[in-house]
This record gives structure tokens, sequence and C-alpha cells, in this order.
């Protein structure tokens, strides 16, 4: 190992345990791979639980094309309490005795899909100020946040979690949106207020529950080189943008900064390719193609 890390590519689609936090998985991938880089893609909540990929290396340079991607989730919702943090961790600050009836509950759920405005949790990691939110409504002071505008493209009703106090939910959605919202104001709406108690992240873009790894089984294997076998390609994140094949000279050439006149009808960004090894992503304009993003992987020219 060099003393700024190890050159290492790829990512880790670590399957979180409960009480972590994505800052915590990102340590403890250090500690096992000391990549000379690495970040995660999307922050899940310490009570939240599956996917959270962690890039290495020069996946770092992919990480907003998964934070972009789309999500989904299963989750539980208790109905009847309302809490500070909208999930089981926080102080109840309203309650009901009614509870909704599945048909109730499918007939409010289409008012949370299509494009929606949502306000954040009091407790989550948006800077207000320069300070997160949760340390600021952790030490007793009400937080001024803005409404944004979400994309939820499925919110279904998919069992009624066991008796008449829980619901199961899934959910696809775009970036930003926030689960434990969707809670809090589906709650609201039905008038008998509601949180999170259980969430499991099953997609995050190209990275399915197929792809997961402990962080307890990458410890196991982190005494051997079979660790490394759970990378995978840092192309995997780009796999929704067109490639583009070129050549040695023109991966060279972009490699150094260099704009390029290729025949292509293709425009937007595109992947460029060398015998299907990861050169660069590039915006490409009536042929001219500048880089964005060039890549320094081991398999491209030097």
């Amino acid at each position: 190992m060099s003393r700024k890390g190890n050159k290492i590519d790829g990512w880790i689609i670590i399957d979180k345990d409960p009480g972590m936090t994505s800052t915590d998985v990102v340590r403890a991938i250090k500690r096992i791979f000391h990549p000379l880089k690495t970040g995660h893609a999307g922050t899940l909540d310490p009570l939240a639980t599956g996917i959270l990929p962690i890039a290495l290396g020069e996946a770092t340079k992919t990480i907003p094309y998964i934070v972009d991607a789309k999500k989904e989730y299963d989750f539980t919702i208790r109905w009847g309490e309302q809490r500070t943090t909208d999930d089981s961790e926080g102080e109840v600050v309203k309650s009901s005795d009614k509870r909704p009836s599945a048909r109730d509950i499918k007939a409010a759920l289409p008012a949370f899909v299509g494009e929606i405005e949502q306000m954040p949790p009091q407790f989550s990691a948006l800077k207000v100020g320069g300070k997160r939110a949760y340390d600021l409504a952790r030490s007793g002071q009400t937080v001024e946040l803005k409404p944004r505008m979400v994309t939820v493209d499925v919110f279904d009703l998919i069992g009624g979690g066991g008796d008449e106090n829980h619901g199961n939910f899934h959910v696809v959605c775009g970036k930003g949106t926030y689960i434990r919202s969707l809670a809090r104001d589906l709650g609201q709406k039905l008038q008998c207020f509601g949180h999170i108690t259980a969430i499991r992240r099953t997609r995050a873009g190209p990275f399915s529950e197929a792809c997961v790894i402990s962080l307890a089984k990458l410890n196991d294997l982190s005494h051997s080189a079979r660790a490394l076998e759970a990378l995978i390609p840092v192309m995997t994140a780009l796999d929704d943008i067109p490639a583009l094949a070129i050549t040695e000279d023109e991966a060279r050439r972009i490699k150094n900064g260099q704009t390029l006149r290729l025949p292509t009808k293709r425009s937007g960004t595109v992947r460029l390719t060398l015998d299907k090894a990861l050169i660069a992503l590039a915006s490409v304009n009536q042929g001219e193609t500048r880089p964005l993003r060039v890549f320094n992987l081991n398999s491209t020219p030097n």
C-alpha cells in the first residue's frame, strides 16, 4: 500500500445494517480497502437498511449519476403518531386513535405520485446556515427549511403490516425524495398521523439487491484478495449513457483534454470507450466532442 492509499477503482454495494450512518460505512470501507478516494452515493438514515453504493477511486467521478438515479424503497408506517424525526427514533408530537382502512389509504396515495412539493424532515442532513438541520433540531432549535419539488413514480400499499396500526409500502422515486416526509404527509392527509418504523432501499439506479454484500462478510474477506471480488466496474454507474467507440490515438487526445471531431449523429453526454474500456464522459454537439470527465483506469492507455 502506498502512503496515500491503494489504486482501487469500482463500486462496492453495501447492504447497510440498521444503526449505522452512511459515514460509518464509508469509514469501514476505508479500513478494509485503503483506497485513494472513496464516497457514498445517496445517504441512508441510521434506521434504514439496504443498498448503499460506495465508490472507490475513479468510481467517485460517477457518484452524481447514482445520486440522480431512481431509487426504490420498501417501508412500514405506524399509524397514530407523528414524531419529531418522522421515524420511530423521535418523540411523539401528535397522536390519534383513528386508523385508516386500506380503501382510505389507496384513495389518498395518488396525491403523492408525480411531481410533488415536499417539506424535508426537521431532522435531515440538509445544511441551514452552514450547519446540518439535524444538529440544529437536536439542540432544540426550529429549523427553517424550504419545500422542494420531488418526483414520485410509484407509491403502492403492499400490505397491512400485520395489524391495523401499520401499513407496508413500496416507492419508486427521484433524487431528493424523503420517505419519512411521505409517511408524515400521508398520515396527515389521512388525519391519523404516521411515522416510519422500518425502511429498506432495494434499488439505486443500476444497483439492485443482487449486487449487495454485507460489511460483516466484507470484513471476513478482507484478509484475502477475495474482498476485491465484490468490486463492480466503474462503468456500471453509467449504463444509461450511450457508448461511443474511439481509437487509441483519440483516447490519448481526450485524456489530454483535447476536443475531437467524430463522425457521429449522437448529441449530449456519451461514454467514450476503447475496446469496451471506459475512457471518458464527453459532450457531443454536431460531432464536436469535448471531455467532461476523464477516467484513469488501469486498462486505459497511458
